[in-house]
């Protein structure tokens, strides 16, 4: 099979610098589109590819789960892990990285995805968005702290979750009712009620900082808007993720925030971008959509770009969301949130339940609530409601 070509001569090096969920996709849908050339991927993690959503949702419940771990790749690629990327020269094709290193290349694949955003730079304020992260975390719920998970949306609900699973007293702070802007009322109401019910503390208040100190060694306070005090022996944080963009500082391809791609996932003819750092077109504007699924949708067709160019298809994403917490598992296709009661397709309220929601623009929302159904049936309940 021949090496693709273009214009711009052939294409004999593709270099993707990240090695997450969008970094490994995009590497296999190269190979899949018979790209044979060299190709590198450079991760700042040490640890081979794996399953994010993982961390938040098994690892912290079950000592010896191993569902974190993804099958081996088959790309070919050579790997560069534990080395992160600085600096990025567009007009000659290289990347430095933090060891020296000066890569070329012909083609070059962005996901260096996001990082946890913090609220203090305390050292004992806890974040969860690595593997490590999430091993730290299931040592110190061994000893059962109490604790409080500031931020409560999916992330800052799995943790909370996990961590009562694991025997603590768990504080959750919270702008309004959980998973309110990402789910909308009726969902966020459900898990709220069944968080209650399993012992969660949920704390309402419009903005909170962290304080260095408290009744024991080590231990971190919670200062909220009212000027209560909550002290617990481990903080969580989960109030959102910040885009790995700096290191683009110098190419003149961002200033600040998220990367913006076209409908292909292409920032420029020779450069693509993909997964948590990167915004591309939707029916709601220009939007940033950090999914698993979402990173995946991106590199398979950013990847197919980069080879084809304006021939390759552009993306038509359908956002799928997941979560599983305080005995409650949500499948929901569609884009988030939604506004008022659900119609029930089958089941209903206080048992296992397949809903959807009609909107005006035609579009629609499917969620399963405790209910088996495969993905592609979830998805025509979703057209159905359109």
């Amino acid at each position: 099979m021949s090496r693709p070509t273009e214009q711009a001569g052939r294409v004999d090096r593709v270099l993707i610098v990240g090695n997450g969920i969008a970094g490994l996709t995009a590497a296999d849908t190269l190979r899949g589109a018979g790209f044979e050339g060299d190709l590198t991927i450079v991760g700042d993690e040490t640890h081979a590819a794996y399953s994010r959503p993982a961390l938040s949702k098994a690892l912290l419940h079950d000592g010896d789960d191993l569902s974190h771990e993804l099958a081996p790749p088959t790309h070919g690629a050579t790997e560069l892990l534990g080395v992160r990327a600085t600096g990025l020269d567009v007009e000659r094709r290289r990347v430095a990285l933090d060891d020296g290193t000066d890569l070329p290349y012909d083609r070059l694949v962005i996901a260096t995805g996001s990082r946890a955003r913090r609220l203090s730079d305390l050292p004992e304020e806890l974040t969860l968005r690595g593997l490590d992260d999430a091993l730290h975390l299931r040592s110190r719920l061994a000893e059962k702290p109490s604790v409080i998970v500031v931020g409560g949306g999916p992330l800052g609900m799995e943790i909370a979750s996990g961590c009562l699973a694991a025997g603590s007293q768990v504080t959750l702070v919270s702008q309004g009712v959980p998973l309110l802007l990402q789910l909308g009322p009726h969902l966020g109401e459900v898990f709220t009620a069944a968080a209650r019910e399993r012992g969660l503390t949920v704390v309402d208040t419009e903005y909170a900082r962290l304080e260095r100190g408290g009744a024991q060694a080590g231990a971190s306070r919670v200062v909220l808007d009212d000027g209560t005090v909550l002290e617990a022996d481990l903080v969580v944080t989960a109030v959102g993720d910040v885009p790995n963009t700096e290191w683009l500082a110098s190419s003149g391809l961002v200033t600040s925030g998220p990367l913006t791609v076209d409908s292909r996932g292409l920032v420029r003819p020779d450069v693509a971008a993909a997964g948590d750092l990167a915004a591309f077109p939707t029916p709601y504007g220009i939007r940033r959509i950090p999914l698993w699924s979402s990173a995946i949708e991106q590199s398979k067709v950013a990847a197919a770009a980069l080879i084809r160019g304006q021939e390759a298809p552009t993306l038509h994403f359908q956002p799928y969301f997941w979560t599983e917490q305080f005995g409650l598992s949500l499948k929901a296709v569609g884009y988030m949130p939604v506004v008022g009661p659900p119609a029930y397709v089958d089941g209903g309220p206080g048992g296992p339940a397949l809903m959807r929601w009609a909107r005006e623009d035609g579009t629609g929302v499917a969620a399963a609530l405790n209910y088996r159904i495969p993905i592609p049936r979830l998805r025509r309940v979703t057209q159905q409601a359109a």
